[in-house]
Parts: structure tokens; C-alpha cells; sequence
């Protein structure tokens, strides 16, 4: 039993951000409808990488899903998503601001059909606000949210995220939003509308960052692998590539001096307490002393001296050292085998939260077409018989 086993959610979200979401809440055992527009889904059913024509990005975010096709413009589209409204939990959407009101099928509507409806929304800047009705997409998120301005080399441009962050935070906090308005029904009896803004969810993930403007009112600038808060806390060049120090206190400075041999360096006021070591000058000449200590030894090497005397270390793994290594594959389940009737044999993402008691499970495989489980959602879920199907597929509805 999943512990979300008693939800059913209605998701009419594409793309990544809502899908990403919905995807949280299906491997946690949520009942989980993807509606897909008749003979078109998902954009991401047109995007690579591409296995046996099919798409591996919709096959990875849309695992664990059952897909039905529907045209909510249709009259007959409109009444049949309110029935299935009527039983729902949640209905999860990522339409700009306005789309689903302009339908007929906004939540205050939609609370009329069932008050206990949890309603969730994520989109570039939110529902209500000046930029509201902006679109806005994953780089839009990380430009305006200032995660670009504060991420590149020393001296560089401002660079975007190698991964979709505005849109996986936005996804984590709309899943975030909907299980504490799932709590919130069972004190209340109703349930509410939840609205996200990949924006915001940008700008509250720049810890450090804010807070450093808010102090001084000046520009934090780029600062590659460093880190702004303490040092040493950055990549290093050993023998053959660079790896990663990780000295978060005072603590695991002295323990990586003493690995060293230069203890001596406590007495130089320039890097004996953290205050004087985070000065730009300071750390310039900090990471040329250490430089000159790793470039003797390869990184592997070096990240076990380091983590043998208890300092944090890491090798800087690419994508084939993270789909190999033992850890993340094999004993976090970070890469689960779940075969397709198209793709074939095919790994997805595993899930990053692990419940003890109510383990998530990935079984199913994404939907292979739009409206691929008419049947049985419509027939077996919603009581529709096969001759109705049959007349609503002719007239376009499903």
C-alpha cells in the first residue's frame, strides 16, 4: 500500500514542472489520471531523447500514470471531466493563469462540483501579481529569480542551471503545497486552491545569496564552485582532474591542515578564523596553497585521505559515474528497471524520498499514446459504457 493510496488526482499538466509533481504522487501510491489533448498529449511526447521513436523524457516523468484523452472544450468534455471531478482529491494543472477559468473549469467551479477539492496550480510567475499572465518556462525561472546572476566562473556570464531546477523546485513545492492542503482538509472538510510560481520557488532557494545583498547592498557576484558562506568549500586540481573540498566550519579546516602538514597556517591571520579566510584576497591565496598540496596525488586518492580523517570529499562524478555507482544505483535505487511495450528495457529516475513504512513503487509505465486507458478509466473507473466510449471517440471528445 502506497501512502497516498486513497488519492486520485486528476492531472492536466505537461511539460515538466506539473509532471514532475504528479510523478511525486504517483510512486507514492496516488491514483493518478493524466488528460492529454486527443491525438496530440503531452508536448514532451515530441521531445529527445528518443528510444524506438518514443520519447524517454515523457516515458520518465509520466511513469506511474494512467492516460485518458479528452477535449475539455467540448461540451461533452466539459461535463465528463466534472464527473470525474466529483470524486477526486486533487486536479493539478500548469496552464498559464486564466486558461482554466476561460475554460468554465476554474477551481470556483470546481469547488461547486466537489467543496473538497484541492486544487494545484504551478506557473512561471503565479496567479496573481503584475507578471502573472507572463509565460514562463524553466530559464525564464532561473533568469529572473537571480539563481543565472549568482551561477557561472569568476569573471563569466551568467549561466543557467545544467538542469531544470525553476522547474524541479516548482514541482517539489507544488507537491509540498498539495499534501499540507491535504492535511489541512481533514481538520477543515474543505479544500482550497494551492498556487505555485517557478519564480518564487528560484528565489527562495537562494539562501545565502539574498541575505548577502540585504546586508550590504551589493551585488553577490559569480563565483564558480565556491561557496560564498565558508572556504575552503570549492573544487580543487589534483594529478589527473578536479574534485571537491568540502570545509563547512572551523573543525574540518584544522583536520584538513593537519592531513597537510600545515598546521602552520593557523598562525597566519589571513586564514586562521573564517572571518578573514572568506576575503576575496584570502581565498585566492588559500586555494593556491591547497592547489599546490593536491596537484601531487589523483583525486581518488585524495578523496579518501580527505574522508579518512572526517573532512567532507567528492570526486566530481559525470552521468556514467552517477548510472554506475554502487550507492546511488544499486542501494539508493536512484535508477529502477521498468520495461515499456514500445521503449523496451528502460531505466527511469528512482524516487528521492524513502518511506520506511509505506515504501514507493515504481510499476507502471508512462501512458504509450494519448487516451491509451480509456477504458479503463472511463469504463472501469467512471462506469461509462463501451458503447458511449465508442460515440465519444467518434465525436473527438475522447
Amino acid at each position: 500500500m502506497g501512502a497516498l493510496s486513497n488519492i486520485r488526482v486528476l492531472d492536466l499538466t505537461r511539460v515538466l514542472a506539473g509532471p514532475y509533481c504528479t510523478m511525486m504522487l504517483a510512486d507514492m501510491g496516488a491514483e493518478v489520471i493524466k488528460i492529454e489533448i486527443p491525438g496530440k498529449g503531452d508536448d514532451t511526447r515530441n521531445f529527445g531523447p528518443y528510444k524506438n521513436k518514443s520519447s524517454m523524457y515523457y516515458a520518465n516523468v509520466n511513469r506511474n500514470k494512467k492516460g485518458v484523452s479528452l477535449n475539455m472544450k467540448a461540451p461533452e468534455g466539459k461535463q465528463l471531466f466534472l464527473e470525474m471531478v466529483k470524486t477526486a482529491d486533487m486536479v493539478v494543472e500548469n496552464y498559464r493563469p486564466g486558461v482554466m477559468d476561460k475554460l468554465g473549469l476554474g477551481y470556483d467551479v470546481l469547488k461547486e462540483v466537489n467543496p473538497r477539492i484541492i486544487y494545484g496550480a504551478v506557473s512561471g510567475f503565479g496567479c496573481y501579481g503584475p507578471y502573472s499572465e507572463r509565460p514562463g518556462y524553466d530559464i525564464i525561472a532561473q533568469a529572473m529569480g537571480g539563481l543565472m546572476s549568482i551561477t557561472g566562473p569568476r569573471g563569466g556570464k551568467p549561466c543557467r542551471s545544467g538542469s531544470a531546477m525553476g522547474d524541479v523546485l516548482g514541482g517539489m513545492n507544488l507537491t509540498i503545497g498539495l499534501l499540507a492542503a491535504l492535511n489541512a482538509r481533514s481538520i477543515t472538510g474543505k479544500g482550497q486552491r494551492v498556487d505555485v510560481a517557478l519564480v518564487d520557488s528560484v528565489v527562495s532557494s537562494l539562501e545565502t545569496g539574498i541575505q548577502r545583498y540585504l546586508v550590504n547592498h551589493e551585488i553577490p557576484e559569480r563565483m564558480g564552485n565556491e561557496y560564498a558562506a565558508t572556504y575552503p568549500y570549492d573544487s580543487f586540481k589534483a594529478k589527473d582532474k578536479e574534485f571537491i573540498i568540502g570545509c563547512g566550519n572551523q573543525g574540518l579546516f584544522e583536520k584538513l591542515l593537519d592531513l597537510m602538514g600545515r598546521k602552520d597556517l593557523l598562525e597566519d591571520s589571513r586564514f586562521a578564523t573564517l572571518l578573514e579566510r572568506n576575503k576575496p584576497e584570502n581565498r585566492i591565496a588559500l586555494g593556491e596553497i591547497i592547489n599546490d598540496w593536491t596537484k601531487n596525488y589523483n583525486a581518488d586518492e585524495l578523496v579518501d585521505k580527505i574522508l579518512g580523517v572526517g573532512v567532507p570529499a567528492a570526486p566530481i562524478f559525470d552521468l556514467h559515474d552517477v548510472t554506475t555507482d554502487e550507492h546511488l544505483v544499486k542501494a539508493r535505487e536512484m535508477l529502477v528497471d521498468l520495461p515499456h511495450p514500445v521503449i523496451g528495457p528502460m531505466q527511469v529516475n528512482g524516487n528521492p524520498v524513502k518511506l520506511m513504512g509505506t515504501p514507493v513503487e515504481i510499476t507502471r509505465h508512462a501512458p504509450v499514446i494519448p487516451g491509451a486507458d480509456n477504458a479503463e478509466v472511463y469504463g472501469g473507473i467512471f462506469g461509462l459504457s463501451g458503447e458511449r466510449l465508442r460515440e465519444l471517440s467518434e465525436k473527438g471528445v475522447i
